[in-house]
Order: C-alpha cells, then sequence, then structure tokens
C-alpha cells in the first residue's frame, strides 16, 4: 500500500458543494429537499478519505506528528466555530427565553468540548425544547468529526507500527461491525443511531477505505460512468428520502457508498466532471465549512423574529443570506487563520484556541447555573414567562416516573410508597388518581379539592403511560415499558381496595397516536387535526378496567382531557408581549373540538356504560368561542398540553361534585361535572 501527498482535487471541492446544498435547502424548508440531511453523510466520508490520506503519507515517510496533526485541525476548525458560536450566544442573549437559553448555554459548552452530539441525544426526550429552538443543534456533526479525529490517527497510527498489511481488514471489520450496529439502532433507538459516534464511525471509515484500497487504471470512459452513478446516488437520496426514513442505518448506505464511488472515480471529463469541476461548484465547496457553521442559527433566529414556518420567499431569503455570512466569513476568518500571521505561531493557536473553549465552557456554566438569566427579561414579560417554573409538585421523582422509567418504580407502586393527596395522613385513604403526564399536571386541583373536602387519596403517574392495562395504545415500545407499571398498579387498587379511582390520560395522543400536527414553536391551527381512529383498543381496556374495578367495589372517574395549545404558552405569551403582538395565542374552539371528539366520545362512552362519573376541564377553560390559555392573569399551562400549578388550581371547582359522592353527600349513578 502505498500513499502521496494529498493533491488538489477540485472535485472534491465540487462534491463538498453536492454535500452543503442539500442541507441547506432542507433546512430551509425547501419542499423538494426532504432527503437533504443525507449531505452530512457525504461530508462523513468525506472527512474520512482527507484523513486516512493526510495521515498515510507521513506515516509512510515516517514524518507523523500527533502535534502537528492537532494544529492543522485546529487551525481548519476553531475559528470559524468559535466566530460562529460568539455571534449566536450575542444574538441569543436578546432574542431567546430562560429556558431556550440555559439550553443554548448547555449546547455552547458541549459544542467548545466537541461533546455536542452526546448532548443532543441525552436531550432528546419527553420534555425537550423544539429542535427548531436550538441555534447550535447542526454542531453536532462537527462533533462526531472531531471525536473520530481523535480516535482515527491513534489506531492508523498502531496498525500502521504493528500491522501494516492487515490495515485494510482491520478497519474493514471495524466498518462493518459499526454499520451493523447502526441498522439496528435506526430502527431500536433512532437518537442513540443517529447522534452517537460508534453508530456513525462507519460512514467516516468508508472514505478511509478509499484512501487505503488502490485505485486501478481504469478504462478511458469507464471513471466517467462510476461518478455519475455516485452522483445519481446521492440525488436519489436527497429527493426520495425523508424525515421519516430511519437513519442512518442502511439507508445512509446509498449516499455513503455513492460518495466513496465518485472520490475512487476520479472523472476528470465528461458531465460529472462539469458538475464538480465548474467554478461555481467549487467555489462553493470552498465556503462550505462556513455555509454549514452560519446557516442554521440564522434560520433558527430567521424564524423566531417572524414568529412563522419559512415562506417560499423567506426560505429564499435565508439562502442568501447563509451565502453571504459564509463569504464573509470564509474571506475574513477562515482564510487568514489558515494562512495569516498568525498561523504559523503554535503558541498564538494554543493560546487563542485555549481562551474560546475556557470562555465557551464559563459561559455555559454561568449561563445553566443562573436558569437563563430571566432577569434579561422586562417585569411584564417575565411575569408570563415565569409559569414554566410553575410546574405540579406530582413530577417530582417520589411521585411520578419520566418516560425513560427514572423516579417512582413499580416496586415503589406495590408496596404503597406514593405521594398523597388531600387531607393529610395516610389513614382512611379514599381515592387514587392514576395516569400520565396529564394526570400529574391535573392532580393538584384534585389535590385542592380534596383538601377542601377533608378527603385523602394518593397518586401515581408515569409519563406517556395512561391507565390502559393491556392496551394497544402506541407502539410496541412504548407499550411495552408500561406494562409492569400499569400491572403494579392494577395489584397495588386489588389489594388495598380503593372506593374510588381517577383515571386521566393525553386521550386524543392514545386515540389518535398523534399529537397536535406542527406541534411546537411555530404551530400552525390551520393544519388539519390526525383524524386516525385507533380509538378500539382504548375503549376495550377502559371498559375491562372500569367493569374489573367496579366487581371489587371500586369506582372509577373519568376525566376528560384539557384543550391542547400547540405551542409552549409561557414562551409564547412572553414573546407576544415582548413584540406587541396579541396574548391570545390559542386555537378555536372550532379546532380543539374536531382534536378533541373522538377522545371525548370515548370518554363518554365508556363512563355511560361502566355507571362512572366524568370531570370535564373544558367546561372551565373554554368559553363559546375558543379555549384560553391565560384568564385573568394567571397562565394555564405550563408548556402546551400540560397545565401549571395555578392552571390546574384553577380547574379545582370541577372536582367539588365528585368530593360530595366520594363523601357519600350524594349518590348520582353516572354523570358529568
Amino acid at each position: 500500500m502505498t500513499t502521496k501527498h494529498l493533491e488538489y482535487r477540485p472535485d472534491l471541492d465540487g462534491l463538498r458543494a453536492v454535500a452543503i446544498l442539500p442541507v441547506l435547502f432542507f433546512h430551509a424548508d425547501m419542499a423538494w429537499f426532504q432527503g437533504g440531511f443525507v449531505g452530512v453523510d457525504v461530508f462523513f466520508v468525506l472527512s474520512g478519505f482527507f484523513m486516512a490520506n493526510v495521515i498515510l503519507a507521513d506515516l509512510d515517510r515516517d514524518d507523523f506528528s500527533f502535534g502537528r496533526f492537532y494544529l492543522r485541525r485546529m487551525r481548519r476548525i476553531l475559528p470559524a466555530l468559535f466566530s460562529m458560536i460568539t455571534v449566536t450566544a450575542g444574538a441569543a442573549w436578546f432574542l431567546l427565553m430562560p429556558k431556550e437559553f440555559s439550553y443554548l448555554a448547555d449546547s455552547v459548552k458541549a459544542a467548545a468540548l466537541f461533546t455536542s452530539n452526546i448532548l443532543f441525544e441525552r436531550e432528546s426526550g419527553y420534555f425537550d425544547i423544539a429542535a427548531e429552538m436550538k441555534p447550535l443543534l447542526h454542531t453536532w456533526s462537527l462533533s462526531i468529526e472531531e471525536q473520530f479525529y481523535i480516535v482515527f490517527p491513534i489506531a492508523l497510527f498502531a496498525a500502521h507500527r504493528f500491522a501494516r498489511k492487515h490495515i485494510i481488514p482491520i478497519f474493514l471489520t471495524i466498518l462493518l461491525l459499526s454499520f451493523c450496529a447502526s441498522s439496528w439502532a435506526a430502527f431500536h433507538s433512532p437518537e442513540k443511531a443517529f447522534y452517537l459516534l460508534q453508530f456513525r464511525v462507519w460512514e467516516l471509515l468508508t472514505g478511509s477505505l478509499v484512501a487505503f484500497i488502490p485505485r486501478p487504471n481504469y478504462p478511458a470512459g469507464l471513471p466517467k460512468y462510476l461518478s455519475l452513478l455516485g452522483i445519481t446516488g446521492i440525488l436519489l437520496a436527497v429527493f426520495l428520502y425523508s424525515p421519516d426514513t430511519p437513519f442512518p442505518g442502511i439507508y445512509a448506505a446509498l449516499p455513503c457508498l455513492s460518495t466513496a464511488l465518485i472520490i475512487h472515480a476520479r472523472c476528470q471529463d465528461g458531465a460529472p466532471a462539469f458538475i464538480l469541476n465548474n467554478r461555481a461548484s467549487v467555489f462553493i465547496g470552498r465556503i462550505s465549512y462556513s455555509l454549514y457553521l452560519w446557516h442554521w442559527p440564522l434560520i433558527v433566529f430567521f424564524r423566531y423574529l417572524i414568529g412563522h414556518e419559512l415562506t417560499i420567499l423567506n426560505s429564499i431569503e435565508v439562502v442568501a443570506l447563509s451565502f453571504v455570512l459564509a463569504y464573509l466569513s470564509w474571506r475574513f476568518i477562515e482564510q487568514p487563520a489558515r494562512y495569516g500571521v498568525l498561523a504559523s505561531s503554535r503558541a498564538a493557536i494554543l493560546g487563542i484556541s485555549g481562551g474560546a473553549v475556557l470562555a465557551a465552557v464559563t459561559f455555559g456554566f454561568v449561563v445553566t447555573k443562573y436558569e437563563g438569566i430571566p432577569q434579561r427579561l422586562t417585569g411584564d414579560v417575565y411575569q408570563l414567562y415565569a409559569a414554566t417554573y410553575d410546574k405540579s409538585p406530582f413530577f417530582s421523582e417520589k411521585c411520578f416516573a419520566d418516560s425513560d422509567g427514572r423516579g417512582l418504580a413499580p416496586r415503589d407502586i406495590r408496596e404503597g410508597n406514593l405521594c398523597s393527596l388531600g387531607a393529610s395522613g395516610k389513614s382512611n385513604i379514599r381515592f387514587l388518581v392514576w395516569g400520565d403526564s396529564h394526570a400529574a399536571a391535573m392532580a393538584p386541583a384534585i389535590d385542592t379539592a380534596a383538601r377542601q373536602n377533608g378527603t385523602s387519596g394518593l397518586f401515581v403517574g408515569r409519563a406517556s403511560c395512561p391507565p390502559l392495562p393491556g392496551a394497544d395504545f402506541g407502539t410496541p415500545a412504548v407499550v411495552s415499558r408500561c406494562k409492569d407499571y400499569n400491572a403494579a398498579v392494577v395489584e397495588l387498587i386489588k389489594r388495598e381496595k380503593f372506593p374510588f379511582v381517577f383515571m386521566i390520560g393525553y386521550w386524543p395522543k392514545y386515540v389518535h397516536r398523534a399529537e397536535l400536527p406542527g406541534e411546537g414553536v411555530y404551530f400552525d391551527a390551520g393544519m388539519v387535526p390526525n383524524s386516525a381512529d385507533w380509538s378500539a383498543p382504548v375503549r376495550e381496556s377502559l371498559n375491562a378496567t372500569i367493569k374489573t374495578l367496579a366487581q371489587q367495589g371500586t369506582r372509577v372517574i373519568l376525566v376528560q382531557d384539557i384543550p391542547e395549545m400547540g405551542l409552549d404558552v409561557p414562551e409564547a405569551l412572553a414573546r407576544a408581549q415582548m413584540t406587541g403582538r396579541s396574548l391570545d395565542v390559542a386555537p378555536s374552539l372550532e379546532y380543539t373540538g374536531r382534536r378533541q371528539a373522538l377522545a371525548r366520545q370515548v370518554i363518554t362512552d365508556s363512563a355511560k356504560e361502566g355507571q362512572t362519573l366524568v370531570a370535564d376541564p373544558m367546561k372551565m377553560l373554554c368559553d363559546a368561542t375558543k379555549c384560553h390559555a391565560i384568564v385573568g392573569g394567571t397562565v394555564l399551562y405550563q408548556d402546551g398540553d400540560h397545565l401549571s400549578r395555578q392552571g390546574a388550581e384553577y380547574l379545582a371547582p370541577i372536582f367539588q361534585p365528585i368530593f360530595s359522592v366520594i363523601n357519600g353527600d350524594t349518590r348520582p349513578t353516572n354523570g358529568s361535572t
């Protein structure tokens, strides 16, 4: 195996253009480019090729230096990266709400330490903020590359020193193991598959193997067809894939192998050469790193300022602005950092880079410690935003388990180690509140009503686990993780024989197996809600559970769900106050009615069949035209579909008739409150 210095290949700059443009158009919401995210995979293959070629050339001359290698990486990567981070953090100071700013601070710290891929994988949880509000989300791919740059030179150095003849089998084996793991994880653990190095390293090694394997002397014309095949493969992925494509895994093989084919072919004539070698493609390729860095925070803040998703005109505007910022960054930051006066000074490079990392990490710690520095907001804006922190105490780990199972365990449930509601003391427990995160958010309403009536109860809840034992209410993975939890609750109810059980859930989500379409910062009530009917297993489980509990003397109280707002209410109200827009952020009653109709009918029918009581929050949250997110200055929601603590307490009156029944004052056989 022989190597030489990496000669300049304009076609590879052109290939960078083929990589960055689909990413840019995809992020700018251009509908034809739904698979544009595969451009990142093209970059991974290119990076693996360049690194292997550079390192092998030095190793074969016995002239490889880890210090020199990493100094080159620092000059190439850090100046533009930290410039982008600095500008982004400055804009975020004036624009982002505290929770968003705190997330931004965490990502600043992670990006500086090249661990943002790990951070974003961990953040992809139930109460995570929307991806479109993370200006540094795109740094996940840079972190993967930098992690590769740390591990790969060491591995290649060791293989070259001790097993030179086996370099290709060694790295091919690693590639195949990573590819198999990625293909499995894309379906079973998609967040990890997307963000973590071990599931992506095969893509970088695909490029490395192109550098390892000698290129034969192909017959004239064949490289042209190989390159054309490669370009076609990338474009097929760009135009045929979508965000719903299980990725990376086997689907990533098409753009990765296509990229490797183009690199390997080294085509110098025909249509592929024209596509890759023309001056426009080469120029875009040369500024592609800066274009990648600046386009995403620009899009995030652009959306933030206009308050809605990008229109076609907006998409054109952000693409044009991205090119302007990219050129300025390339011309005045990248080029001087690589070829300017300070580029040859090791001390300057290390000093400036070290200072930038320290500043970024310090910024991250300070902003996180002070919870996004809410003091940045004016008093009237913060008063609205403060509902973000007005969280039900029943979300605490001693009361509730999150979607990953952290917190209240099935063993705790079986032993009755639950949080109390209502009157103090656990003697003469009259009721149990059972449900998912909507139950935890609603619990303060029941707690307040129970205290006012001198009644004691217990609470048990887990995120995304409705009180539907045995029901097929979602994906197999979600249903499976709720099995032990619901079984433990049923066992507890049978043992303790509670006279009454409240069953509360995010019913529209379960009967449609979908949340609101476009739910998030830029929710649009003009989008028709999902109408798929998956209510049969919900009905069956409700009816069976009500019947089973009735046989032991336990009476069920069903609680209708609250209206969903579609957006994070405290943040939406605060942004509206800040910009002078209307505080009327809730969707219309007609929209809410369409969304809730099936779920409300299921609850009503089950209550009628099982002779149970029904509590209906919509009677207090809605009027003749719409439901409300704020009443009399009280923000009723903590986010888009969970009540704030004060919002829940506002609903306490709807449970007063229920507690009249629980305390034996009245005995209606069926009804709604």
